[in-house]
């Protein structure tokens, strides 16, 4: 492996990565997680979960170079900022497990902004780059961001804008290197909002976005950034993680250890690391668990109570503080059956907040286990026991999101139409 620096051998990979270097299966997953993304963002939108993202973008305006989800044309950084909040506004998109990253809130509009008049290849190849390194940026310092109370999605989403944005402006490696070395020193992004009803999390892959695509203009007029940005010893990692990441993970195997197969679409609108709790809780969908304290236990790995399990999350203030409850969502299955976008419309019934303040949270042994697996629930006695939650059917999911449209958005990823026939789909489905 090049003992080069971490921005070099990413940019050199991703300036030099041509369609046909993608295995098929990795060209069918960045099309899956394609689809998936506007989906999410369609459904954000008319639920006005972007409404505040979305009226800044406007009002940003700029040359008719890109187009918002619901048919305005802006510049590109304007567009790639209210779509980018639009696709994770319900937290509906997709996670990577390793990484803890939001792989294509931060990638997808980028692709869809600056490679508006990109063909299908330019789109998915420019696309696979920003997924892999995304991926890789958060998987080499397992939790490592969280712990700091910072926010992994937007810590690494601006290097792999970025990345996006530098390949479809055609940057050489010297080039995105700059690029990489200006979009990390923009990183940031707290998670304070989990002590809150606030929903600043919607809000961070929109500002990963603008600070990636500006970051690769800048690097194109002549702006420099330090090749170390990234693993030198005031970079990303040493600045922000405290730590060295692991360089196997993070550059080992580029071009033959793909990342972007291993992105999961989510099955629920809330936060992954309740997901197997919530599968294992779905076979007592129905049951009446006893009154007393105790009568449901869930067990997590040690990294997700912070973000799941605190004691003010039994009773949420906000919507979006719900999605961030494993107590709330835990109850809502166990008493539904389900835990949908219609879930957390209702945060004042009596029998969830009843039942959630009656759940008891444990932690097991970390054990090199990933934060979202395996999910451990037990109802007065009987226990159940999964490996990771499971995802739906890309298309069943984006279809239910979509409504209507859905068939003009799937026809045009389908027939590879390029970025401005699926940006009229995606119109459509919003008119």
């Amino acid at each position: 492996m090049s003992t080069d620096p971490a921005a070099v051998v990413l940019a050199r990979w991703a300036s030099e990565l041509r369609c046909a270097d993608l295995p098929p299966d990795v060209v069918d997953a960045a099309e899956r997680h394609l689809i998936d993304a506007v989906g999410c963002a369609v459904a954000g939108i008319r639920r006005g979960a972007a409404d505040p993202a979305l009226t800044v973008a406007r009002s940003l305006g700029g040359p008719p170079e890109a187009q918002l989800f619901t048919g305005e044309r802006l510049g590109a950084v304007a567009a790639a900022f209210g779509n980018a909040v639009a696709v994770h506004a319900l937290d509906f998109d997709d996670t990577h497990p390793g990484g803890l990253v939001h792989a294509s809130a931060v990638n997808v509009p980028v692709a869809l902004a600056v490679g508006a008049a990109a063909s299908a290849d330019e789109l998915i190849t420019a696309l696979v780059a920003g997924m892999e390194t995304v991926c890789r940026l958060g998987a080499a310092v397992p939790h490592g961001f969280h712990a700091r109370g910072l926010h992994a999605t937007s810590i690494c989403g601006p290097v792999a804008a970025a990345v996006v944005a530098g390949k479809l402006l055609g940057l050489d490696a010297p080039t995105l290197t700059a690029a990489i070395g200006i979009a990390a020193s923009g990183a940031s992004g707290l998670l304070e909002f989990l002590h809150s009803p606030a929903g600043t999390k919607q809000l961070h892959p929109g500002t990963a976005v603008a600070n990636g695509i500006l970051a690769a203009r800048l690097a194109a007029a002549g702006a420099t950034g330090p090749a170390g940005a990234l693993d030198g010893a005031y970079g990303l990692y040493r600045a922000l993680a405290d730590r060295q990441p692991d360089r196997d993970t993070l550059l080992g195997g580029l071009g033959s250890r793909w990342e972007t197969t291993g992105i999961a679409v989510k099955p629920y609108p809330c936060c992954q690391l309740s997901h197997a709790s919530l599968d294992a809780a779905r076979p007592f969908a129905g049951s009446e668990p006893g009154t007393q304290a105790g009568a449901v236990t869930v067990t997590l790995h040690p990294a997700a109570v912070p973000i799941v399990a605190e004691e003010p999350k039994r009773r949420p203030r906000s919507a979006y503080e719900a999605k961030f409850s494993v107590y709330f969502g835990v109850a809502a299955m166990i008493i539904d059956g389900r835990v949908d976008l219609d879930t957390f419309d209702h945060l004042d019934r009596p029998d969830l907040l009843e039942l959630a303040a009656r759940i008891t949270v444990r932690t097991r042994d970390a054990g090199g286990v990933p934060a979202d697996a395996p999910g451990d629930v037990e109802v007065e006695g009987h226990r159940s026991i999964v490996d990771r939650a499971a995802g739906p059917g890309v298309r069943d999911k984006a279809a239910a999101n979509l409504g209507a449209g859905a068939h003009a958005v799937f026809a045009a990823v389908d027939s590879r139409a390029g970025a401005a026939a699926l940006l009229d789909a995606i119109e459509g489905c919003l008119t």
